[in-house]
């Protein structure tokens, strides 16, 4: 059963921190962080992303991003990326975590999810539809994991 996630992207300004907050929104009972395999240490959330997210009713206020590390990823049941070449990554970091890292677009074809950083409004919004779809997705999948509707 995965009751903690952590969510991860490169930046975690963008993706990670807005997949983190649509998790807890749709699924109350997880927990769930972010953090960044090239972290912008200290950062608050991406203007773009939080103006989209706010847009949307989601607030990534008081955001903090934050390094990924081995010891980190050890405190989680599961650990979602956005590319491909990120799980790649943190397997090389914490090998034993091979097992527990997966697509944060999973139930979605196994669909990448692009970085928006440093584009325009309409790659944010693309963005934000993609990480809604694949966090209620996510919801559904670890409601019927524990018999929920």
């Amino acid at each position: 059963m995965f009751n903690k996630i952590l969510v991860v992207c490169v930046g975690n300004v963008c993706r990670s921190p807005t997949a983190e907050r649509l998790l807890k929104r749709f699924h109350p009972s997880l927990t769930v962080a972010s953090a960044g395999l090239g972290a912008l240490v200290g950062k608050g959330a991406d203007p773009a992303a939080a103006s989209v997210a706010s847009a949307h009713d989601l607030s990534l206020e008081n955001h903090c991003a934050r390094q990924i590390s081995a010891r980190l990823c050890r405190e989680y049941d599961l650990i979602l990326t956005m590319e491909k070449r990120h799980i790649a990554a943190l397997c090389d970091i914490v090998p034993e975590m091979r097992g527990k890292v997966m697509l944060f677009g999973h139930w979605d074809s196994e669909r990448e999810i692009p970085d928006p950083y440093r584009k325009s409004r309409d790659a944010f919004e693309a963005v934000y539809t993609l990480l809604e779809r694949s966090a209620r997705q996510w919801a559904q999948a670890l409601n019927a994991e524990q018999g929920k509707p």
